[in-house]
Parts: C-alpha cells; structure tokens; sequence
C-alpha cells in the first residue's frame, strides 16, 4: 500500500495535486485522533514541566486559615485583641424541655442579631471577627432574669428578651430567654460570669 500510495503521490506532485490527498490522508479519524491525543499528553507534558519548574522559583507563604484571617481582621479593626461574645440567659423555673429551650435560644440569637444589624453593625462586625462565641446560662426565676437585664443596660450592653407565642409548654407572654451581648468579654462577664453554664 505505501509503494502504491508514494507512487500515487509522487505522480500527483508532478501533475500539482498531491498536497490535497496528503491531507485526506492525515485527517482519516485513524490517523487523526491518535496524533490528536499524543500531541495533547506531550503538550500537557511540557506545560507540567513548565509549571513545576516555575514553582519551586515561587517563596512559599504560610497559609492563613479563615480564623485566623478574621481573627486578624478583628485585631485591625478593634485596634486590640479583646475578644467579644454573647450571652443567653435561661429561666430554669419554666421547666423547658431541651428542644423549646434550643428553640428559645435561637430566637434570641437571631432576634439580638436583626436588632444589631439595624442599629450597631460596627459591634456585629466585630462578634462576627471573634467567630460569634454563645454561652447559655441560666437563672432562676423572672425577677433574676430582670435584674439581669438591667445591669446590662447600666453598663451600655445591648439585650434582647424573648417573649414565648404559648404554643407549647409554656404560657403565652413569658420572658424565656434573655440575650445580653454582643460586647467585650469583660464587660459581659461583669454581668453574667456568675450564672451556671447549662
């Protein structure tokens, strides 16, 4: 086949039509796809060496992981490294089952939240940089959890209380839970350090 093929040619180029068949020949899919694929692996070869020769020039730079990013965030921002958090306080004398004082708690969050963002999102940002610490406490009764409340307020904190709907286990309109925070550690702390964890 080749004696024919070259003589073919060989007769065609001196009639001037020779590169036309040579072309047929080359794009046939069993001469196409495998130069295809060996010119793609040496291509992809050379670029790898390429790659790998032009990393190892590279400094390398420690990875900063996203805390520790907003951790450095926090300290720009702040000007110090004082950590924030928030606190939410449970009434015990309630008897709230587990679930009703999870769901308790999260509408404090998320109430204490959507109250920050509409008047302190420079105090959000910052609890946000410190990775939005929550502690639950509990006290003991209504009248703890008020006193509570206003020795936040004294020293400028902010608080949320929730009001429960009655739907379930409690009575509509009782005081369930009270957030108190976000704000410096110390300053919370004054406030709630003395509270038992839950």
């Amino acid at each position: 086949m080749l004696g024919v093929f070259g003589r073919k040619n060989h007769d065609q180029r001196r009639e001037g039509g020779g590169v036309g068949e040579w072309l047929n020949v080359s794009f046939r899919p069993e001469n196409f796809f495998p130069g295809l694929i060996i010119g793609f692996v040496l291509g992809l070869f050379l670029d790898l060496r390429t790659l790998q020769k032009n990393n190892s020039k590279v400094k390398k730079l420690p990875l900063l992981t996203s805390s520790k990013l907003k951790q450095q965030r926090h300290q720009m921002s702040t000007g110090t490294d004082e950590e924030m958090k928030l606190v939410l306080v449970v009434r015990q004398d309630l008897r709230m089952g587990a679930g009703k004082i999870a769901s308790q708690c999260a509408h404090a969050a998320t109430g204490m939240y959507a109250e920050m963002m509409q008047s302190h999102r420079s105090l959000l940002r910052q609890w946000e940089d410190c990775g939005q610490p929550k502690i639950v406490v509990t006290c003991k009764n209504q009248q703890e959890m008020n006193k509570l409340k206003e020795m936040a307020a004294n020293i400028g904190l902010p608080t949320y209380v929730v009001s429960d709907a009655g739907r379930t286990q409690v009575l509509a309109g009782s005081k369930t839970v009270l957030a108190i925070g976000p704000g410096r550690k110390a300053s919370v702390d004054s406030v709630t350090g003395k509270l038992r964890l839950l």
